[in-house]
């Protein structure tokens, strides 16, 4: 079984297949999406909602995502790991690095931190110890008091330049990965053609390389489902079975549709 690593995913957007990723939290999830060939398992700080019952990610540590990252690896054979720093986890080059180096350490391949030009030293300076970085634009939870909640950013023609600036700045510093939250659709297709490493998509519109939902989303056993979310276990599927659609959903460009993104 070839692993996924992130010279796979550069060949996967030059040759135009789709990368399914989905978060995972613990080794029973993981060994089911390794069976639906998901791509990318991010152990996203999402886990402080849809595991602690938390109304935001803010409440999650660095402990948590240590032992979270641990338990997913257990259950990992083939897709990548990727996982999320957690909120004042990296406000400085040094304290990233700590921190990223004890996730790296719990098993992750990756790390992921949340916004754009003021990271691009921490980015130079993880890429230079070895520690592959994700970089996450648009709608940034950890950032949700500072944008006033959860809705779509970037829409004015100032907001949308300064954000593909920003991917560019996180691409050149050494970024290897980028996500994109809740941006218009014709933004997130820029983007992804104006950068050269991958760019994963989650309610920013098919031309993405790739899509990540919250797992407990795409359930529906999260409460509230967002409306770039559709539940692939509403037909009746089992879990298994659930897991298969959305991964040959996205392969396929099916997920997302049109009511899944914004303008």
């Amino acid at each position: 079984m070839t692993p996924i690593t992130l010279t796979r995913l550069r060949e996967m957007k030059r040759t135009g297949e789709k990368i399914a990723c989905l978060t995972a939290y613990d080794a029973s999830f993981a060994a089911l999406l390794e069976e639906a060939r998901v791509d990318v398992l991010l152990v996203g700080d999402s886990l402080g909602m849809a595991i602690q019952g938390h109304q935001s990610t803010l409440e999650v540590c660095l402990n948590d995502m240590i032992y979270h990252t641990a338990n997913v690896r257990r259950g990992q054979k083939r897709a990548l790991i990727l996982t999320d720093l957690p909120f004042l986890s990296y406000s400085t080059p040094v304290q990233a690095l700590g921190n990223a180096g004890r996730v790296m350490q719990s098993g992750a391949q990756m790390v992921k931190l949340e916004g754009g030009a003021w990271l691009a030293e921490t980015v130079r300076l993880l890429d230079a110890r070895g520690i592959p970085v994700c970089g996450h634009l648009g709608l940034m939870p950890q950032s949700i008091h500072k944008l006033g909640g959860y809705r779509v950013q970037a829409r004015s023609q100032g907001d949308a330049e300064r954000l593909l600036e920003e991917a560019r700045i996180l691409e050149q510093a050494g970024a290897a990965l980028l996500v994109v939250e809740c941006i218009p659709r014709a933004l997130a297709a820029t983007v992804a053609q104006s950068v050269n490493i991958p760019v994963i998509g989650i309610g920013a519109g098919s031309k993405c390389d790739g899509q990540v939902l919250v797992l407990y989303d795409m359930l529906g056993i999260s409460g509230k489902i967002p409306s770039f979310c559709r539940n692939f276990a509403r037909s009746g599927n089992d879990i298994p079975s659930a897991l298969r659609d959305y991964v040959q959903a996205v392969k396929s460009g099916e997920f997302p549709a049109t009511e899944h993104g914004f303008d």
